[in-house]
């Protein structure tokens, strides 16, 4: 796969993507109409402890999936760091898109949902993970196109640490939104919008800084 140009592996993995999209929204239709078969809200149902560990061996084995396909089509780690970001976005994002086309849920961005299983439920409006997907679409197409321009995008450690801070900040957003009698009641968008909007700005900064480096590198040596 590593003869194809940079544009066919791009279509590659977004029809890949939308693929297991289907797959994934196809389930969750299934489970819908077994435990919601009058329409998805909360409070949640109780269901069986063993469907909850196959729910959870799912989502594991999606994100296996994704990693491994990344690791198949890159060339070095940035990349695959890149194609699981573009994946995994155009995944997430298609999730959404199948589910409206199938069952026409969800009837607004911020209608609430169940997001993640795993270390505990992640909670929140669509439009939170909608924007996640976003920005490492973004990223990621950044990422490869200046690999192709030989003109990576250069991250330090305190660079990463500082991203993985930014996304744990909104995966905790996720965690802790308050539930009443088994329905949540209010979102924190600041704490959301503390994790994305810094690890955007610094991930920009990030790649004009290389981008520049690289350029004054090239003028040094002619």
């Amino acid at each position: 796969m590593n003869q194809y140009s940079l544009q066919k592996k791009l279509f590659l993995a977004f029809i890949f993507a939308i693929a297991m999209a289907f797959m994934e929204s196809a389930i969750v239709v299934y489970l819908r109409e077994l435990y919601y078969p009058l329409g998805f809200q909360f409070p949640l149902k109780e269901i069986p402890v063993f469907i909850g560990l196959v729910e959870i061996g799912r989502e594991m084995a999606t994100i296996t999936m994704l990693t491994t396909f990344a690791m198949l089509i890159a060339h070095n780690k940035r990349e695959t760091f890149a194609y699981f970001s573009f994946s995994f976005a155009i995944w997430d994002i298609g999730y959404y898109v199948w589910l409206k086309v199938i069952i026409d849920w969800p009837s607004s961005l911020l209608d609430w949902d169940i997001l993640f299983l795993i270390p505990s439920p992640w909670i929140g409006p669509v439009l939170a993970p909608l924007l996640v997907s976003l920005g490492l679409t973004g990223a990621a197409i950044l990422i490869l196109f200046r690999e192709k321009a030989n003109q990576p995008v250069q991250m330090g450690l305190w660079m990463w640490l500082f991203e993985i801070i930014c996304g744990l900040t909104i995966i905790v957003s996720f965690l802790i939104v308050p539930l009443q009698a088994g329905i949540p009641r209010r979102y924190s968008w600041e704490l959301f919008l503390g994790g994305f909007i810094p690890g955007i700005l610094v991930f920009a900064y990030t790649a004009l800084r290389s981008s520049a480096g690289k350029r004054r590198t090239v003028r040094l040596r002619e």
